[in-house]
């Protein structure tokens, strides 16, 4: 069968087979996966909740995976990494994402104004390594903020549906209880497991108004204040001997690893985190310039990323997530020096490839695109 599509392939070209079995329906494809969206719901202010119907390429995703999607839009085509909230499952034909709309985000704002049943999106293989163990610890502890939610709320699904037996602890931090998306499930799940625990946090809210504004049960309950290891004590006062795993904002990460690094248990702290941030650059190394050799371009370094700098100069290098997460980006550094945004690392290793949007030049740089 590999060695036909193969054949078909060859005498379709320069097109390949897809790009002609979607003229006759977007979701008929032989080897690009798509899904279709079959139901969007816009329940928690500033969010959406699609869910897709994946094409038979799907082999379903483990809890605290992510997958990208592509959208057509304005003629081009943008792909973004999220997160399925769904239990773990296997070529289920069913998925589903809750996607907030970041202020700057091309992509979200787009889905979150017009996503619509029978609309079709490109999707990828579900990817990534923040997951659960598949011995799944004693005790565990899941921690996020905003967005962050997903893949946690992914693993608490699943623990519930194993109808798990150890303690456990979600915490979650957000503007206002109007925010949290799925709160009456959390509500549900913690209503039902004597030995889960859902915590959530309205830091710049006064807790009184919260229980005056929001009629919670005892299950999930509203705590105060920002993360710190006193919080953490008062919501999993075993979290030393648990797995913890985080996701969220900047802020939220660094408070959670500064704690962990002070007790001593990094070993036991697991993150994800969809936002770049960047380790502090000298600006003695902001200098030279970087050629594109592939396409014959230059732009002059000014301390971005390799992807901001080749956009910069005209070109339209694929890429994703612009986080280092899908590798979406990579190409080949024929020469020079680079520095890793996130760790301040250097590499001065010719004819490997790269990250562009998780790296920036030091000096000048050949990059082959």
């Amino acid at each position: 069968m590999a060695g036909l599509v193969d054949l078909v392939q060859t005498l379709t070209t320069p097109h390949a087979l897809d790009r002609y079995l979607e003229l006759v329906r977007p979701t008929l494809t032989v080897r690009d996966m798509r899904a279709e969206i079959i139901a969007v719901r816009r329940g928690t202010p500033g969010s959406v909740t699609l869910t897709l119907r994946p094409t038979r390429q799907w082999r379903g995703h483990l809890a605290g995976q992510y997958v990208q999607i592509g959208v057509l839009i304005d003629g081009v085509k943008h792909t973004r990494c999220y997160s399925p909230i769904d239990v773990a499952a296997g070529a289920q034909r069913r998925l589903q994402l809750t996607i907030k709309a970041h202020p700057e985000g091309l992509v979200s704002q787009y889905l979150h104004r017009h996503a619509a049943p029978g609309m079709v999106v490109d999707l990828s293989p579900a990817a990534g390594v923040f997951t659960l163990p598949a011995i799944r610890p004693d005790k565990i502890v899941l921690i996020s903020g905003g967005s962050g939610i997903t893949p946690v709320l992914s693993m608490l699904r699943t623990l519930d549906r194993e109808d798990y037996r150890g303690p456990v602890t979600f915490l979650h931090y957000a503007q206002s209880p109007e925010a949290v998306p799925h709160r009456d499930e959390l509500d549900a799940i913690a209503a039902r497991r004597t030995n889960f625990r859902v915590a959530l946090c309205y830091p710049e809210l006064n807790l009184s108004e919260v229980l005056r504004g929001a009629p919670w049960s005892c299950a999930a309950s509203p705590v105060s204040g920002f993360f710190d290891r006193e919080q953490l004590e008062r919501v999993a006062p075993w979290f030393a001997t648990a797995e913890t795993y985080v996701c969220g904002p900047a802020p939220l990460m660094n408070s959670v690893r500064e704690v962990f690094r002070a007790e001593g248990l990094e070993n036991r702290l697991h993150s994800e985190e969809f936002v770049l941030t960047a380790a502090p650059v000298d600006p003695a190394q902001i200098t030279g310039a970087t050629t594109f050799s592939a396409s014959g371009a230059e732009a002059r370094n000014t301390g971005e990323s390799l992807l901001d700098q080749a956009e910069s100069a005209g070109l339209t290098p694929e890429y994703g997530c612009r986080m280092g997460i899908c590798f979406s980006c990579t190409a080949i550094k024929r020469s020079g020096c680079t520095r890793n945004l996130r760790t301040g690392e250097l590499d001065s290793d010719p004819d490997q490839p790269i990250q562009l949007c998780v790296n920036a030049a030091v000096g000048d740089v050949d990059i082959e695109i």
